[in-house]
């Protein structure tokens, strides 16, 4: 496939999950990408393996929520992509924790990574985006980004802010070939849900099998959205085809969120 085929792509949190399925999905379909996260060692290892299928990758770690990190990561893909065409906010982090133990130190990083990171990063890539008249960003966000529920105050509002900043930003940039949206998945087969997964067994004593099929009960599916139908979804949502879809938020969580 090569319907990205010379696009320059930035991936945030490429590492692991849906960031590396996302890079991959991208690749495939001929971007050039740019992986990026804290971790050296996770990207270095996935740009490695899309070399490996004859794409063109490059890992930069960056912590997207250092706005110096971000500026010398904008420089960096300019330097090796070129032009960046398509920016996916991937970075990001869970959060559980009843209000009342919230601390403001728990909240304060759950914005930061969140929303604060998608932020500093459209802000370094849009306006070259803007300048040349196309352009793709997309932000991973969540269902929590949509609605609420118990123990995860700080994630959503967080993913709140996400899809209210991935709106606002769309509807600015609407004349300039520019599409900005979000994907906002459930929950996802990753490491992250086998985390949520492993606190309930925690803090309820439930088994591990009560404890997924309590999380597969929000799913009229009964199953877990693969992190490859993400990627999927956010490849489609960088693709000329998706060019008529901006301020968007689409939902992938097998149907347990209808609006």
């Amino acid at each position: 496939m090569t319907a990205l085929a010379g696009r320059g792509a930035v991936v945030t949190g490429g590492g692991r999950g849906i960031g590396r399925a996302i890079a991959q999905a991208l690749a495939a379909r001929g971007a050039a990408v740019l992986v990026a996260a804290r971790s050296e060692v996770e990207i270095a290892g996935v740009a490695a393996a899309l070399r490996d299928t004859g794409a063109e990758a490059y890992a930069v770690r960056c912590d997207v929520t250092d706005e110096g990190a971000v500026e010398r990561l904008a420089a960096e893909a300019a330097e090796r992509l070129g032009d960046v065409d398509i920016l996916v906010n991937n970075a990001g982090a869970s959060l559980a924790q009843p209000v009342h133990r919230l601390t403001l130190a728990q909240w304060r990083d759950a914005l930061d990574v969140n929303a604060t990171g998608p932020f500093l990063c459209t802000r370094a890539f849009l306006p070259g985006m803007v300048e040349r008249g196309r352009g793709r960003v997309v932000t991973v966000a969540s269902v929590a980004g949509i609605s609420g529920a118990p123990y995860i105050a700080a994630y959503a509002a967080a993913k709140h802010a996400a899809v209210g900043f991935v709106r606002a930003v769309a509807a600015e940039v609407a004349a300039s070939g520019v599409t900005v949206n979000a994907v906002c998945p459930g929950y996802v087969d990753t490491g992250m849900t086998r985390a949520t997964i492993d606190r309930i067994v925690e803090k309820t004593g439930r088994a591990e099998e009560e404890a997924r099929a309590a999380i597969l009960e929000r799913s009229p599916q009964g199953r877990l959205i693969t992190p490859e139908e993400v990627a999927a979804a956010v490849a489609f949502l960088c693709s000329e085809e998706a060019r008529g879809i901006t301020g968007e938020a689409l939902i992938l969580d097998g149907g347990g969120l209808r609006r």
